[in-house]
């Protein structure tokens, strides 16, 4: 049987509203399918304009068996690599970010411009043509700031995603701000189990006392839903009258959704007491209680919006077995850290979550690995969300596998 017949069986397999199998968190052969399948075939978020504002400014990025630059032209333009020199295959950008005149692989000295261009490459001889040596190209998209690129030779649509989203992310100003602070956090776990375990709040009253200071799960939206909810529909007329899209989008197959819910009783931040962490705001409106306006795009992001800053979330997976998440905080331009913000202040809640979650994720991982692990079913209350995110997984598996299997 061909890897991509046992992980459509063993999909197949799955009961409705149950989670996963074993196998689909732990064999190698799935993890390979969900690289081919998923993440070397869509749309993968990799950061944001403002970490690259200057020509030569770049950041790289590992996608599964893909190593990538992204990197700011002399043009002015955002661009993407595959991060391998076109003479022997050397990564031509080894460190996480940084800045550079040229593109110079380190191992015999080609020298790329910043548009991908091949400019120097020595002792080829005289029939050797530079034109035909530039760095492969990798589909790249912005939207707000937000750098997505795609390693497939044809990239999906990505302009349906951009008109759902946009419209809830201008009002906060992204163009005109910075990340004060950085995290990167290895979770020894399978992706899937990072997604599931954000996709609800089932377990934040046992573990995050933190973010309960001013998250609320609203079970509203915790799938697709909100429109029965009278505190919910109350929130969004008010947010929206002030100019700030609220109502719930969902991709018709599942994979992004955007959304603004309330926070609690008097909390407009992700603080510990709720109060803002920065002075001023990412918005134009004079709502002081705007809530969250959360985004999630599977099986790379999600992201917080708060009246006074936000974050966004990056998943990649490393192996079958471990996943990094980065995490940014992200403030106004103008906001100088001292003044406008205390840096401990600012990250201590989602530093705590982002731990607490680590763990939860370690443990659960150490637990679908037995052999005694039999899937469970989810809460028809409480874990909406996980489900959302298992079918999608499971439709988008199936959807492609099935064209490739006999």
């Amino acid at each position: 049987m061909t890897s991509k017949a046992k992980t459509l069986e063993l999909i197949n397999q799955r009961k409705p509203r149950h989670a996963l199998s074993r196998d689909l968190y732990r064999d190698e052969e799935v993890y390979q399918q969900d690289l081919e399948q998923i993440w070397h075939k869509g749309w993968i978020f990799a950061g944001h304009t403002f970490e690259i504002e200057k020509a030569g400014e770049y950041m790289t990025i590992q996608l599964g068996d893909y190593p990538v630059v992204i990197v700011r032209d002399n043009k002015g333009e955002v661009r993407a690599f595959h991060n391998a020199c076109r003479h022997r295959g050397s990564r031509i950008c080894a460190e996480s970010k940084g800045k550079t005149a040229k593109l110079v692989c380190p191992y015999h000295k080609w020298t790329f411009d910043l548009d991908g261009k091949l400019l120097f490459a020595g002792n080829m001889g005289e029939k050797f043509n530079n034109d035909d040596h530039g760095l492969m190209p990798v589909h790249c998209e912005i939207v707000n700031t937000y750098i997505y690129i795609c390693v497939a030779e044809e990239a999906p649509d990505f302009e349906q995603f951009r008109q759902d989203l946009s419209p809830f992310i201008t009002p906060h100003n992204l163009e005109n701000c910075k990340v004060a602070h950085e995290a990167n956090l290895l979770e020894r776990g399978n992706w899937k189990l990072v997604f599931e375990n954000n996709r609800e709040c089932y377990h934040c009253d046992g573990n995050h006392p933190e973010l309960l200071n001013s998250f609320v799960e609203n079970l509203s939206v915790a799938g697709v839903g909100g429109d029965d909810d009278p505190e919910l529909v109350a929130h969004w007329d008010k947010c929206e009258a002030a100019g700030l899209p609220s109502r719930l989008v969902m991709d018709e197959n599942g994979q992004y959704r955007m959304t603004r819910i309330p926070l609690s009783a008097k909390a407009v931040s992700y603080t510990m007491d709720g109060t803002p962490a920065v002075n001023g705001r990412l918005d134009d409106t004079d709502v002081e209680d705007i809530g969250a306006l959360l985004y999630f795009n599977y099986p790379s992001t999600w992201n917080h919006f708060l009246g006074d800053h936000a974050l966004s979330f990056r998943v990649l997976p490393l192996s079958s077995g471990e996943t990094l998440v980065t995490t940014k905080w992200i403030v106004s331009k103008d906001a100088v850290e001292g003044v406008d913000y205390d840096l401990d202040n600012l990250i201590k809640v989602w530093m705590a979550t982002n731990d607490q979650d680590r763990e939860l994720v370690e443990e659960t991982f150490r637990g679908v690995s037995s052999p005694s692990y039999v899937p469970g079913p989810f809460s028809d209350i409480a874990e909406n969300g996980v489900c959302q995110f298992v079918d999608w997984y499971c439709d988008t598996m199936k959807a492609k596998l099935s064209k490739e299997v006999d």
